[in-house]
């Protein structure tokens, strides 16, 4: 028989330090968990042992403990979110049909020695798993060490056999127990001979071959006499940690190797575990199904039939007498769109649906899961979509934004609905249990109307607005591009020319080497794949080295040739306009991220950047209307904060930046200057951000004790705004979660961290997502708003943009005047707040013009 023994809590710090945070819904750390079943799962493939049994430690004291006051005295306690996950990996593994085992007066080390010593005695084969040296001293040559690896794609690690650990070492197992006698070992405070290390401790060791020999032999032997009297000081040292470093193998347990075989998985309660753990991949991996209160509303759509078009007269039938209609839009490769129309006793595919038009259009109750796509099709059949009454797609994304999959399927698993056998028709045959399960959720997080009033609408108006597209001049971009790449060369080598050779500037292993090694510039420290090449360590230099300077500017042209320049002409559609995917589940704040090609993100702090915007401009006969929220983000604060000197500014229209300069400058607002000014709108926006001294002293410019100097006069200035900032963080640390004014909410589970970074981290956003996700519900409803108001005055022209704050519409000539007018009026008017919203509204023929 082979047995695979873990030390499981040596992999299981590996795994927690070897994986990011991660933690379920309901704020659960699951890391080291995660991180323990992919090295288990690398440990099974190389090793296929026949049976498994994980060591742990207990917390009580050992026979160590007892023996030295010191033994393990400077260890750091475990971290709480790796402590409460502990218990649940011991579910997990015993649940796995793997033996968990512990000893109180023992360490996992001595039930691993005590396993190695039974299988060596039965004539078993026996593979020890872990991330410590220590158990090198139990290889036989029927026990080997395995250094576990991180993650389940690492290569193969070499076993530890008896010849690799004298090829290594030049010692043997057994030796290894008096090396750390000799050189100690600080992890575990067993103090060996003090001012021995290990480099002599070898030596030693080589030469006398062992504790015993040396004392035998030590007032005669050859050595430094320094040493001599460092060792006879230390004798009754090195003898303990003898004692110490020895891994006991008498553990008072069973040692038949036989009963440690593989034992049946407990293949329900393992799946119901790891869909609570949020860990479907494995419950796939493992072929598990998960039970759940919702197997018996699921059951008849678990073995349901799937049926075709003939199925039509079912459907129109289970219409009239429910108006109600669950429906799944698929589009397939040849982009026609089918639906699948989920009944109570089967689901069914239709290639042509025009007959359930006017169900759609407003006729019937309908749910579905992404709604977009549906509009989309709906749209291009050039009928008006009504809005749906669920989206399980964006019911996911509210219930959990932090999660990455909102697939049907994904979600079924999420929320315990049980998949059926066969693949097709699968997310039909869950999704009425799923909506179901969803709609009962959101109510229970008083999420109704985000869902309804908000997400909704606004899928009905993202889906018109990729539709409509933007139009490009794709002359004017190619052209562009060329001027760029003229420039870009340029710059390429005049850096060549400074450097003294050529070399390749997106390398920044070659890079590194050329500006801090060869032209000995300072740099950080150098790591084993080079020198950092990032632009804050080069935007550092910047000013003191016209090279520094040359590259930025190449890598920032260079970047806005592939990304916009030759990546725009890449994807104009037939009708010559871009049309951009617009995605309301990417991000944690509620904003909307823009795809494919991304418009959001043109570089515009420079004027070269800001030309892009030259290129895209309206059809002939009409202009752009481009309306900005101004200062939304602060309005925001003062209204959430109700601070009574940052909600007069905004009431009375003053200019919050001078005023907030003359604060912290503490000079009358007729003597701020426009760098006071500057610095103050830094702080102003820094403080919405999160923004640390040290952040807003590089931002800025300035010195880290000037920029913490300017935070803490703004808070002291505007107090309710540090009191809310501060109980921001409270109520997130009592809840798990920061929320908008919409009661959106945003998990962090990274406040109940131990690490000091991650924990400051979740502090930061506690602080700001309330205020960002509020701005980016505000610019929601302004859009639905605008869009409703469109339709209501039955104009032509179109929402085409969203830029963050920022709204675009594309209007004929004739209805410019009433487009602007009312934009301002839907856009101010999109939420109640203390403090009014401002608009700013200009017109232009481009993008460029029209923003002002």
């Amino acid at each position: 028989m082979k047995l695979l023994v873990l030390d499981g809590n040596s992999i299981i710090n590996r795994a927690f330090y070897g994986v990011r945070l991660l933690s379920t819904k309901d704020g659960t750390f699951t890391n080291a968990i995660y991180g323990f079943l992919n090295i288990l799962q690398k440990l099974r493939e190389q090793v296929q042992p026949d049976g498994i049994a994980a060591a742990f430690d207990l917390s009580a004291p050992t026979f160590r403990h007892k023996m030295y006051a010191g033994y393990k005295a400077g260890r750091r306690h475990m971290p709480d979110e790796l402590a409460g996950q502990l218990p649940i990996l011991k579910d997990v593994l015993r649940l796995m049909g793997c033996a968990v085992i512990e000893c109180e007066g023992y360490e996992a080390d001595d039930i691993l020695g005590t396993l190695a010593a039974a299988a060596t005695a039965q004539g078993h084969g026996c593979t020890i798993a872990t991330g410590d040296r220590d158990s090198l001293q139990l290889v036989t040559d029927r026990v080997t060490v395995l250094p576990a690896a991180t993650r389940a794609g690492q290569p193969e690690t070499v076993a530890y056999t008896p010849a690799a650990i004298e090829e290594k070492y030049g010692l043997s197992p057994a030796q290894l127990i008096d090396l750390k006698a000799l050189m100690g070992d600080s992890s575990d405070c067993i103090p060996g001979v003090p001012g021995v290390g290990e480099k002599t401790a070898l030596e030693l060791m080589h030469t006398f071959g062992g504790l015993d020999a040396l004392y035998e032999t030590l007032d005669t032997a050859e050595m430094r006499e320094s040493l001599r009297q460092k060792l006879k000081d230390g004798k009754e040292s090195a003898y303990l940690s003898r004692e110490l470093g020895t891994i006991c193998t008498q553990v008072p347990m069973d040692t038949d190797v036989t009963h440690y075989a593989q034992k049946p998985v407990e293949r329900d309660a393992l799946a119901a575990l790891f869909a609570k753990l949020e860990f479907f991949k494995w419950i796939e991996k493992m072929g598990l199904n998960v039970p759940s209160e919702e197997a018996a509303v699921a059951a008849s759509a678990k073995e349901c039939a799937v049926a075709g078009q003939e199925a039509l007269a079912d459907v129109l039938a289970h219409l009239e007498k429910t108006h109600t209609l669950d429906v799944l839009p698929e589009t397939d490769e040849g982009s026609e769109t089918s639906l699948w129309v989920c009944l109570p006793d089967k689901s069914v595919r239709l290639t042509d649906w025009r007959a359930l038009m006017p169900a759609l259009c407003g006729g019937a109750t309908v749910r579905t899961h992404d709604s977009k796509r549906l509009y989309a099709a709906l749209l291009a059949a050039g009928h008006t979509p009504a809005e749906v009454a669920m989206d399980t797609r964006l019911a996911g994304y509210l219930l959990n934004p932090l999660s990455s999959d909102y697939e049907l399927t994904h979600l079924a698993q999420v929320y315990g609905v049980p998949l059926p056998a066969d693949e097709v028709g699968a997310p039909a045959a869950v999704f009425a249990a799923v909506a179901d399960r969803l709609t009962r959720e959101v109510e229970q997080n008083g999420q109704t109307k985000l869902l309804s009033e908000i997400e909704i609408p606004l899928a009905l108006v993202l889906a018109d607005m990729e539709r409509e597209g933007f139009a490009a001049d794709r002359d004017g971009i190619a052209a562009f591009g060329q001027a760029l790449d003229a420039k870009i060369k340029e710059l390429q080598q005049a850096v060549y020319d400074e450097v003294g050779y050529e070399f390749n500037l997106n390398s920044p292993k070659q890079l590194g080497q050329a500006l801090f090694e060869d032209m000995g510039l300072p740099h950080g420290k150098k790591t084993k794949s080079g020198y950092s090449t990032s632009a804050d360590v080069l935007e550092k230099l910047r000013p003191l080295y016209p090279v520094v300077d040359r590259l930025l500017e190449y890598r920032m042209l260079a970047k806005l040739k592939s990304t916009y320049c030759d990546g725009l002409l890449k994807v104009f559609a037939a009708d010559g306009r871009i049309h951009s995917s617009f995605n309301q589940t990417e991000t944690r704040t509620g904003r909307i991220s823009s795809t494919e090609p991304n418009l959001q993100n043109i570089p515009i702090r420079r004027e070269v950047g800001r030309e892009m915007r030259r290129f895209f401009r309206a059809r002939d006969g009409w202009t752009l209307c481009d309306a900005d929220y101004s200062q939304i983000e602060l309005r925001v604060l003062a209204a959430m904060s109700g601070d009574p000197t940052m909600t007069e500014a905004f009431r009375t229209g003053e200019d919050i930046h001078r005023i907030t300069a003359s604060q912290v400058f503490g000079v009358p607002e007729s003597e701020v200057t426009p760098l006071m000014r500057s610095r103050a709108k830094a702080v102003n926006f820094g403080i919405v951000y999160g923004i640390g001294a040290h952040s807003l002293s590089e931002d800025i410019g300035v010195s880290f004790g000037e920029a913490k100097h300017y935070i803490e006069a703004y808070l002291a200035h505007y107090g309710a705004v540090s009191r809310f900032m501060d109980g921001l963080i409270e109520r997130a640390k009592e809840t798990g979660y920061g929320e908008t004014l919409f009661g959106r909410r945003r998990p962090l589970p990274e406040l109940r961290a131990g690490n000091a970074m991650t924990r400051a981290f979740g502090e930061r956003v506690a602080r700001n997502m309330p205020i960002q996700g509020t701005a980016a519900d505000i610019i929601k409803i302004a859009m639905v708003r605008v869009y409703r108001r469109l339709q209501a005055e039955g104009l032509r022209a179109k929402l085409i943009l969203q830029v963050h704050d920022e709204l675009i519409v594309e209007t004929p000539l004739d209805e410019a005047d009433r487009v602007s007018k009312f934009l301002a009026e839907e856009m101010e008017g999109a939420a109640a707040l203390s403090v009014p919203l401002s608009v700013d509204v200009h017109t232009g023929v481009t993008w460029y013009d029209a923003k002002g």
